[in-house]
């Protein structure tokens, strides 16, 4: 059996998954983009798990909020595509590839490592979902939105929570890494 279908990494694989869907009912109340948990979970999945099965515990989020079970920050199913907030969950897949592909090969990241990691995982995400904001907002819901206003509520006020994200996860991982590598393979 491969490594990517293991019997291990399928069930940390649907353990992210439902500690990501956990995070999604974790709400911080602020303006246009709700603020969840579901970020520290991705990251986690990236920096413990590696790209390829923490990304795979993503997809499989993603897939099964698109099929119609109600676990994204504001429901479910396939119409949720259109709901702009929606290309921050697809940079969440992105970013935690990222983050995982950025730390697999060193065996005990230090913590500068972990957080360039982390930040560029979170830039994905961002870019990622910003730019879906945008697109779905101004060519296809016909809701215009400018850049100003874009980059004031879609980043400016939800990045302060995710950057503090990004070093409880760095911290985290500079702890436990080097004990979950043992087991997890």
């Amino acid at each position: 059996m491969s490594k990517a279908f293991s019997a291990q990494n399928m069930v940390l694989c649907a353990l992210f998954t439902a500690l990501i869907a956990i995070g999604a009912f974790i709400k911080i109340p602020v303006p246009v983009v709700p603020f969840t948990l579901q970020f520290l979970f991705t990251t986690l999945a990236g920096l413990f798990l590696g790209p390829g099965v923490g990304a795979a515990s993503v997809i499989l989020y993603l897939a099964l909020g698109l099929a119609g079970l109600p676990i994204f920050a504001q429901g479910g199913g396939p119409g949720y595509v259109l709901i702009p907030s929606f290309g921050y969950l697809i940079g969440f897949a992105a970013g935690t590839w990222i983050t995982g592909k950025m730390t697999e090969k060193i065996a005990a990241p230090s913590l500068k490592q972990l957080l360039t990691a982390n930040f560029s995982g979170l830039a994905v995400v961002y870019l990622i979902g910003m730019a879906y904001y945008y697109l779905i907002c101004n060519y296809v819901l016909g809701t215009p939105i400018a850049f100003w206003p874009l980059f004031l509520y879609c980043f400016l006020m939800a990045v302060p929570g995710d950057i503090l994200i990004c070093v409880i996860c760095a911290f985290l991982a500079r702890r436990l890494l080097p004990q979950i590598r043992r087991y997890v393979k």
